[in-house]
């Protein structure tokens, strides 16, 4: 297989074999991380600017690490921190950063399409590191290359998704590699944070309200953040959350036995999932944090080490 993405915008335009490369050079670039010395003069020359326009923990750094173990050259720009607080525009940003040698900008935005406004006008190599409530292609990617890790390939798996679907963007990027991979994925939540357009709008997916239905059979579970901050009215009370939607050991018996647990952070404590099963045998979630150095690795390796065959 040839890669021709020049920017990774979203996985709507990824096949499933170019997931696959993604995927198989990622296990490579986890074995780097274990090494000693766990560094490759792969991108030796290349800038790789950070561009967040929101705050961030684990996609921000897990860039950067991933960026320098490669030898690349790093700059992290925050928005906060930049000449946008003086109302420099986004294309002006972006051509800034163009002049100043990038090869790749990850980019995380508060609204939806801005990495797509980037590419258009940017010859650097665009990542969308989250825009909105749109996508979160890198993460989804993670997610993906985790579960892989642990019960190997996802064909006619059941994986249930469950939270504040309506906002999240890593559940729309989840939904089209999963089923690119030929997962059955279920998404539950509130019906005001699940409308049943999700149905219509993702050809294949089901729509379940009551969590512990949802749960019955599935392989893997991706448990989503209440993101409160961009909800106006919408959820119930956490009170009510927790009582219907939280993920505990007993709702857990329902899924086949050692079914993964997924969470991309930051976890709300003991709102979407009980402490001890964050903390328990069955979650992926510190794992998910490491792989997911290893799955940006991959994709600037891909995106900036020349052609994949």
């Amino acid at each position: 297989m040839t890669w021709h993405h020049h920017h990774v915008l979203d996985l709507d335009d990824f096949s499933r074999e170019e997931i696959e490369a993604v995927l198989e050079t990622a296990s490579a670039m986890k074995e780097v991380l274990t090494r000693p010395v766990p560094k490759v003069p792969t991108l030796r020359g290349k800038r790789v600017f950070g561009l967040f326009y929101e705050p961030s923990t684990r996609t921000r750094a897990s860039f950067e690490l991933a960026a320098k173990t490669l030898s690349a050259e790093v700059v992290g720009i925050t928005a906060q921190a930049s000449s946008v607080v003086k109302g420099e525009s986004l294309l002006d940003t972006i051509k800034t950063i163009e002049a100043l040698g990038a090869d790749a900008i990850i980019i995380r935005h508060p609204e939806a399409g801005a990495p797509y406004l980037a590419a258009r006008y940017c010859r650097a190599s665009i990542v969308n590191a989250g825009d909105g409530a749109h996508a979160h292609p890198t993460q989804a990617l993670l997610d993906i290359f985790s579960l892989r890790q642990k019960i190997g390939g996802l064909e006619g798996l059941k994986v249930v998704i469950v939270g504040d679907i309506l906002h999240s963007r890593v559940a729309r990027s989840n939904i089209r590699g999963l089923r690119a991979l030929g997962a059955r994925v279920v998404l539950c939540g509130p019906p005001t944070l699940l409308p049943m357009s999700f149905a219509d709008a993702y050809a294949g997916v089901e729509v379940e309200w009551d969590l512990e239905r949802a749960l019955e059979g599935a392989g893997a579970v991706i448990a989503l953040r209440l993101q409160l901050e961009r909800q106006q009215d919408l959820s119930p009370s956490l009170e009510e959350y927790v009582a219907f939607y939280q993920l505990n050991a007993q709702r857990l018996s329902r899924a086949r036995p050692g079914a993964p647990i997924l969470h991309p952070g930051p976890v709300n404590e003991g709102v979407e999932i009980d402490p001890e099963v964050a903390r328990g045998p069955q979650s992926l979630i510190d794992e998910q944090v490491t792989n997911g150095v290893a799955v940006r690795m991959a994709l600037l390796y891909l995106l900036l080490g020349g052609a994949h065959e």
